[in-house]
């Protein structure tokens, strides 16, 4: 006799079976004979998660309705989240009743949808709070310390708390591993070989894994030092360690594919390399799934790969075709890095990769096309600069600028004072010695910057210290109020307490009587400096002359040590006749009949030279011209005086 559903119910619920294919065969079994348990639907969800059969457990999910949904959504976001649908995944997880588990998905959904911002913020809530198991402390420190990276290499690094490894991440390789990642972002590569190095030891002493997964553990761990040992010029390292690495065991797809790609470029420099072998290789990599594909900026790198391949091996058709389709569907101006790069190519592929003038000829038209695409414009400002023309890079720049400055869009203004454009204007400017215009640029950008709620604090700081150069009072009010702005964010910025000392020392100096007491003593600052055997030597002078800027076209005055010394003419380029005591004929380079010395021989040749040459004054004095007329002006004749008479012409007679 068969058993009532809510008899196989209580039976599942007291069942200890280990064993994830008995359950599901024990939930078929009840739910044949009461399709419609909900208790029964929701064990057979949880063993096929357990199982990892995400699609058999969605489709459970889907036949039980919004009943079983509303009854399990977190083994619903678990399963959407597991499928690669992370935004579905995170929006049930936040509309749950916010349990520790939901709040989890819910940062690991952030993750993946590259929200790094919001999932630091929840993972700091989670830490803040109780944990609810041992190792739950654990796992936090490992995804705080992925995220941490994942802000470094998102420029949103302002955002990361703690930016040096601590003991705390020595104890575990994974917490290691994170943290040289971070270093690695923040382009402090010898700190992350030594991080990476740990991490190894640390995998391979661990008595928690077997042999195979600390193999599985450590193939991460090793693409990592390669890259970072081919990056310092460390190359015998990074061959001895790409020998052993088998590409084929990486697990994860894009990890894989990484290796590959970094193992093809440090080959590129061995003369057995060959581009379209290469390009060949790249286009065999498998096409990544959902649930296991790039970050924004890894997508970009290997773009930007992709495209110098093709380059490289002269597809520029296929490059002007590929990014002249993806650049359409872009909004314009936007400083996203990967836009920019495809402009670049777009830009390189026009110019069939040449420089200097003649790729400047090719892409100087497209800017009539496409006036607001930032990276196109960065491709000709550099491209003017290795001409040495600074002068048209800065008008190019400044008259894009300019544009931005008259739109009322928000967006526009953002690009208009991106941190990147106005750092290349900057260095414009400080090529041409423009120091002034400097000042403007800086003082311009900080002052927008500094009334968003998010704004670059390296800027403000740059702009603040730029400032403090000028003697202007409003300069000086200007920077004051930047590091008291980023004093604010960070009270322990000591750059910023020294530039609010210094703002406020000529008019306020009791403002910062008590803030001064944090800086370090000048006495301190000059304990091993010895100022009487400095003045006793003297001040260094420099012999180099001034260098002039390229727009200059004066000629600095020659003294008697700069006067340029005569070339020793050789002895075979010297005449055979040469008398070195004599002055040479000045007028030797003339041709001989119109030097001062010359003598027609011959009756007609000195009738030639007494009569007069053509336009000149007649032997007749004046007899043609009335010289008393105040006005008179003397007419050529029409005849050319001294050749032959003109002859008329005989008319041609019958023969």
């Amino acid at each position: 006799m068969a058993s009532s559903a809510p008899a196989l119910s209580a039976l599942l619920k007291r069942s200890t079976i280990t064993d994830h294919d008995e359950v599901i065969k024990a939930c078929n079994s009840a739910l044949k004979t009461s399709p419609n348990d909900t208790e029964a639907q929701h064990i057979r969800v949880i063993a096929l998660i357990k199982s990892d059969r995400y699609d058999d457990a969605l489709r459970q999910l889907d036949e039980g309705g919004e009943k079983l949904k509303s009854r399990a959504p977190l083994e619903h976001a678990y399963v959407l989240y597991k499928l690669g649908r992370q935004k579905e995944a995170g929006q049930i997880a936040k509309s749950t009743t916010q349990s520790r588990g939901a709040r989890h998905l819910e940062a690991q959904a952030y993750y993946r949808l590259e929200n790094f911002a919001e999932a630091s913020r929840l993972y700091e809530e989670l830490v803040k709070e109780k944990a609810q198991f041992e190792t739950e402390g654990y796992d936090l420190k490992i995804n705080r310390g992925a995220t941490d990276a994942q802000l470094e290499w998102s420029r949103d690094g302002e955002l990361v708390k703690k930016k040096k490894a601590t003991r705390e991440d020595l104890e575990a390789f994974e917490t290691a591993y994170n943290a040289a990642c971070g270093c690695i972002a923040r382009g402090e590569l010898s700190q992350a070989e030594i991080l990476l190095k740990r991490a190894r030891d640390l995998c391979q002493a661990s008595d928690e894994f077997t042999q195979e997964e600390k193999d599985a553990e450590l193939l991460p761990i090793a693409v990592q030092q390669i890259y970072v040992y081919k990056i310092l010029g460390k190359t015998a390292q990074a061959d001895e360690l790409s020998k052993g690495l088998e590409l084929a065991k990486i697990s994860d797809l894009s990890t894989r594919q990484i290796a590959q790609v970094n193992k093809l470029a440090s080959h590129s420099k061995s003369p057995q390399y060959s581009p379209y072998l290469t390009q060949r290789i790249l286009e065999s990599l498998p096409e990544l799934s959902e649930t296991d594909k790039f970050f924004n900026f890894q997508g970009a790198l290997k773009e930007s790969n992709d495209s110098s391949m093709e380059l490289e091996i002269f597809k520029y058709k296929g490059v002007i075709k590929q990014t002249t389709k993806t650049l359409k569907d872009q909004p314009s101006p936007t400083t996203s890095s990967r836009t920019a790069t495809r402009s670049i190519a777009n830009a390189a592929a026009h110019a069939q990769s040449q420089l200097g003038k003649l790729g400047l000829k090719s892409i100087l038209p497209l800017l009539e096309r496409r006036p607001h695409d930032v990276g196109l414009i960065v491709t000709i400002v550099h491209l003017y600069v290795l001409t040495k023309n600074h002068g048209s890079a800065i008008l190019v720049l400044e008259s894009f600028l300019n544009k931005l400055d008259t739109s009322d869009n928000e967006a526009n203004q953002d690009v208009r004072y991106a941190p990147g454009l106005v750092a290349i204007l900057v260095s414009l400017y400080a090529t041409e010695g423009r120091k002034s215009h400097i000042r403007t640029e800086l003082a311009r950008a900080a002052s927008y910057w500094r009334r968003k709620s998010k704004y670059p604090p390296h800027l403000l700081r740059t702009a603040g210290v730029a400032l403090l150069d000028s003697g202007s009072s409003a300069d000086l009010k200007l920077a004051g109020e930047l590091f008291s702005t980023l004093l604010k964010r960070d009270p322990k910025d000591r750059t910023a307490t020294a530039g609010y000392v210094a703002a406020h020392a000529t008019t306020e100096m009791d403002k910062t009587a008590e803030m001064s007491q944090q800086l370090t003593p000048i006495n301190k600052l000059t304990a091993g400096i010895d100022a009487a055997a400095l003045e006793a030597a003297g001040f260094p002078r420099s012999t180099a002359a001034p260098s002039t800027t390229a727009m200059s076209k004066k000629r600095a005055a020659e003294s008697d040590a700069t006067k340029p010394i005569k070339k020793r003419v050789r002895k075979s380029r010297l005449a055979k006749d040469l008398d070195a005591s004599k002055q040479p004929d000045p007028e030797r380079w003339l041709p001989l009949r119109d030097r001062s010395t010359y003598r027609p021989k011959g009756k007609k040749g000195k009738q030639k030279a007494a009569g007069p040459t053509q336009g000149g004054v007649s032997d007749k004095g004046s007899e043609g011209l009335n010289m008393t007329a105040p006005d008179a002006v003397a007419k050529p004749t029409s005849q050319v005086l001294g050749g032959p008479a003109s002859k008329p012409k005989k008319k041609k007679g019958k023969k």
